[in-house]
């Protein structure tokens, strides 16, 4: 089982998302990774958010909590192994943006978008555009979702 700390940044009506190619296309994740040993879940939101993103966030409060097993959705054939714990917080930019550092496998880039059109990508987990679009503060553990 592996933790991931993800970053939900928003900025007046858009949030940011990484955006990646795969044979399908574009599509969009929140960004962040797995915490490494001895790193706190903030440490590894802000290096994370570096890597990735190539801005100095200041992880808050904690909104949601997202596992996904593998073999329970439409990608099992590849990654029916996986089993995650996702952590996403609030975060704010406190530092200018710089080059990423380490894009992940299928990253190009990263992405401003309007958090009312979310539902027009493909971004995952997708039960995430629900809650940020309704800001629904409720909803902190989503389950087995993607």
């Amino acid at each position: 089982m592996r933790h991931s700390t993800k970053a939900l940044i928003i900025k007046g009506n858009s949030v940011l998302l990484t955006k990646n190619e795969d044979e399908q296309g574009a599509f969009y994740i929140f960004p962040g990774g797995g915490q490494e040993d001895g790193e706190t879940m903030h440490e590894a939101c802000i290096r994370e958010c570096m890597e990735e993103t190539g801005l100095t966030v200041k992880p808050g409060e904690l909104l949601y909590v997202r596992e996904y097993i593998g073999k329970n959705h439409e990608y099992a054939a590849f990654d029916a192994h996986v089993h995650q714990i996702e952590s996403y917080f609030q975060c704010s930019v406190t530092g200018e943006a710089k080059e990423p550092v380490l894009l992940d496998a299928n990253q190009t880039g990263i992405e401003w978008l309007p958090i009312k059109e979310l539902h027009q990508y493909r971004i995952y987990p997708k039960a995430l555009i629900r809650v940020i679009q309704e800001t629904d503060k409720n909803a902190v553990y989503l389950g087995d979702v993607n």
